[in-house]
């Protein structure tokens, strides 16, 4: 195989683009696709300040190298969230890959900071470790953007992630969801815009590219993902795309093109009953949050 751009000897072939790249090409590829991400999407206004969501795995570092190349004013957040080894790796992999491009990292550490971790969350709560996980994530992400001052929160969903979140979600038609499932969460009312400038890009470019920037990240999946049904939505899909090369590519964009509008307005409903929470004051629709609900269920619980 040749390079379409250059006509060099290829490295990686991209079947639901029918082409194949060289290295310096691909990571061009890369950049460009981001780069595209972000201006069709208007994610990132000129001068914000950008705190990029990093667990130690290949997207999330991925995407804030590729920022840092793009010229972005952008720091990482990492956060503990007390899941063993697992947690310690990702940790340690997040810490040495800001120390080599000399980047600000953020740390907040769910066991120190709020007494309590993943694992003692999903066994008092009796739900699955990736309820009090997801729900942690979302608000400490915000919390700490809005403490430090950042504009935006990036994170590395790939185009597979978006995907099988939609097609999970379509199963069910659950509308709330998909009236928030587009690469743009817009900042307002206590919330920080949320974007997601990968969504150009699936887990093998992702892959592909740490590779070929030298970029060590974790490479096992999370302890508490085995049976998860986001990973059987990405099983099926892999099988229709090795069908048919762009089928992903296509449900998602189609669906943000053709039909995405008809489920935000109940979305937009929603925040319009937005108040402080009067515990940490986020945001919420309750009397107070889900997170500091899931902090006082642990207390008790204990």
């Amino acid at each position: 195989m040749k390079c379409r751009r250059c006509k060099e000897p290829a490295v990686i072939e991209l079947r639901r683009h029918n082409a194949a790249f060289c290295s310096p090409c691909f990571l061009h590829h890369c950049r460009e696709q981001v780069r595209r991400c972000i201006d069709e999407f208007k994610m990132i206004e000129p001068g914000s300040r950008v705190l990029v969501a990093v667990s130690g795995g290949k997207d999330s570092l991925g995407l804030w190298d590729l920022l840092i190349d793009l010229g972005y004013d952008v720091d990482g957040l990492y956060l503990g969230l007390g899941i063993g080894s697992y947690s310690d790796a990702s940790g340690d992999m997040t810490r040495r890959f800001a120390a080599t491009r000399g980047g600000h990292l953020v740390e907040v550490d769910l066991p120190a900071d709020f007494g309590f971790d993943v694992p003692t969350a999903a066994q008092v709560t009796r739900r699955v470790p990736c309820s009090a996980c997801g729900l942690s994530k979302r608000h400490l992400f915000n919390s700490a953007a809005v403490d430090g001052g950042y504009d935006v929160v990036a994170t590395g969903h790939n185009l597979d992630d978006e995907a099988a979140v939609l097609f999970g979600n379509v199963l069910r038609w659950n509308t709330d969801y998909l009236g928030r499932q587009a690469p743009v969460l817009p900042g307002r009312d206590g919330f920080v815009r949320k974007v997601k400038p990968l969504v150009r890009l699936g887990e093998r470019e992702m892959a592909a590219y740490c590779v070929l920037r030298g970029i060590d990240y974790i490479v096992e999946e999370c302890p508490n993902a085995v049976g998860n049904k986001h990973l059987g939505y990405k099983e099926a899909l892999n099988a229709i795309e090795e069908q048919s090369p762009g089928s992903k590519a296509a449900f998602y964009f189609e669906f943000l093109d053709k039909a995405s509008h008809l489920f935000t307005p109940a979305a937009d409903a929603e925040r319009a009953d937005l108040t402080p929470c009067p515990s940490c004051g986020s945001p919420t629709t309750g009397d107070v949050c889900a997170f500091c609900r899931l902090v006082d269920r642990v207390r008790v619980g204990r």
